[in-house]
Formats: C-alpha cells, sequence, structure tokens
C-alpha cells in the first residue's frame, strides 16, 4: 500500500467553531435475540476522528457497526451521537441525524445505474440538484465513465467506491464502514484510503472503520481497538500493526493453532478488567 499521510495531530482542513464528541458509548451491549455478542463496551470518539477496530470474523465487528446504526436493539448501555440519546432510535432517524453506514458486501442496487445509486444518496437530504454528486465526483473520479453503467455490472472495488459515494451524498458526519477492502484489488484499496483521509481532514467527517487488513487500518485511523469476544480491548500503537508476532498477541491470530496443538496460552496483550463470560 501506498505511503498515506495521516496526520494523527488532529489538523483538519475545514474546522467547526468547537470540539465535541461525535460519539458516545457507555456499557454497550446488544446481540441477536437471545445470543449476546457485544459486552459492555465503552467508546468515545471526537469530531473528525477516524477509529479502526481491528479483529477477526465473529469477534462482534459488524454487530458494533450494526447497533451504531440502529439495525439491532441494544440490551444495556446508552449511545450518544452528537449529543443526542440515541440509544432506541430507528436508523432511519439516525440517518437525518448524521449516521452514515456502508456495509459489507456494499449492497448497492445492481439493476440501476450507478447514477441513480448516487441519487438514492440525497434522499435524506431532499437535494433536488446534483451539485453534491458533481463535488463527490471530484473525489472519486473512477466512477465518472461508469455512472450510465448498471450497479452490477461494475467491478466490486468500483462497486465499493460507488457504496462509499452514495453514502456520502447524505453529507454524514459520522461514516460507518464495515470492511471495505473485502474482495477488492490493490489500487483500489489505496484510492479508498487516499480518499477517506483527504475527506477526513477537509469535511470533519469522523469515520469508524472495522477491518482486517492492517495496512489499510494503519493508512486511514488514527487510532486502532481490537474487539475480542464483543470486548473492546486497549489501544493498538500504529507501528505495531506491521508485527505479526505483536499482532498475534493482540488478536489472538494464533490462538486456535496452540489450542489445537496443545501448547500453553500466553497472557493476553490486553485483559478488561470488567469482562463478562459470554
Amino acid at each position: 500500500m501506498a505511503s498515506i499521510c495521516n496526520d494523527e495531530q488532529g489538523s483538519f482542513g475545514v474546522m467547526s467553531g468547537h470540539d465535541r464528541n461525535t460519539l458516545s458509548l457507555s456499557g454497550l451491549s446488544a446481540g441477536y435475540g437471545a445470543i449476546p455478542v457485544l459486552y459492555d463496551i465503552a467508546l468515545t470518539i471526537s469530531a473528525g476522528e477516524s477509529v479502526g477496530i481491528l479483529g477477526h470474523n465473529g469477534m462482534g465487528k459488524t454487530t458494533l457497526l450494526r447497533t451504531l446504526i440502529g439495525a439491532l436493539r441494544v440490551s444495556a448501555g446508552t449511545v450518544i451521537f452528537n449529543g443526542v440519546d440515541v440509544t432506541h432510535r430507528a436508523p432511519h432517524e439516525r440517518a437525518k441525524l448524521g449516521m452514515a453506514y456502508v456495509p459489507q458486501g456494499r449492497e448497492i442496487f445492481p439493476t440501476l445505474s450507478a447514477m441513480d445509486n448516487l441519487r438514492i444518496g440525497l434522499v435524506k437530504t431532499g437535494e433536488r440538484t446534483l451539485q453534491t454528486i458533481e463535488l463527490l465526483l471530484e473525489d472519486f473520479p473512477r466512477l465518472k465513465p461508469l455512472l450510465n453503467r448498471p450497479g452490477g455490472a461494475l467491478s466490486g472495488g468500483e462497486q465499493q467506491l460507488l457504496a462509499l459515494a452514495r453514502a456520502l451524498a447524505g453529507k454524514p458526519s459520522l461514516l460507518l464502514l464495515d470492511e471495505p477492502t473485502e474482495s477488492i484489488q490493490p489500487s483500489i484499496i489505496d484510492e479508498i484510503a487516499e480518499t477517506m483521509v483527504s475527506l477526513r481532514q477537509r469535511m470533519r467527517l469522523t469515520i469508524v472503520l472495522v477491518e482486517q487488513n492492517l495496512e489499510f487500518i494503519a493508512a486511514v485511523s488514527q487510532r486502532v481497538l481490537v474487539i475480542k469476544r464483543g470486548q473492546l480491548g486497549g489501544e493498538i500503537p500504529l507501528h505495531h500493526l506491521g508485527d505479526m508476532a505483536v499482532m498475534s498477541q493482540y488478536t489472538g491470530l494464533n490462538d486456535a493453532a496452540r489450542h489445537a496443538s496443545g501448547a500453553p496460552q500466553p497472557a493476553p496483550a490486553w485483559c478488561p478488567s470488567d469482562a463478562k463470560a459470554p
């Protein structure tokens, strides 16, 4: 992946009149019916900050994002977004307040043209002109020659760019991204990373990214946390993301192999003080 300047000091192209937290989670627990997945999540994210959540499949990454957007009901705790308690608000209400979600698998409309997919992104704002789309296409130039093609005719990487642009057409302040690099060619992964960093700096866009691609999450994120068995652990220093030996301690990368061999388990690199058994 190309080197990307990610300003950890929080220097943004567009500054608001005052800093405040965009997202605050306290004691957040959620799951699927009677099956708990998330346990006592606590997290505060500042306006214009990009936070990465790293973890393997089944650890709760997607469940966390679906809970934040309101697709899953909260069983305990609170979700505060831009100073508003949205814990029990529906997804469309959260969208109106400024949340946008790009799910894993993109979920574009395959029979609609790329342009019509982008127009759908304008519904939230009620905009009748194409000015926002025209501006977005400057950040997503690869989409310009594809606007008349059906979404389903685009490559996986092009569909991901379309899904991102559609989400941004609604002018969100918070963007939730679920594994945007899945099954995408490296050149578009680099393009997405550069675009996300640029938009965060210029638009003061807050980003929550869940990923398994270490290079991508390091390029886009200012902070990276690990999620393991439904709980958030400690913050991972960005320079550790390139060291697989260290990362295996954070994420349990080699746990399965150690269990299979009967080898003793090392102490985890993080240990929540109030961990609950799943």
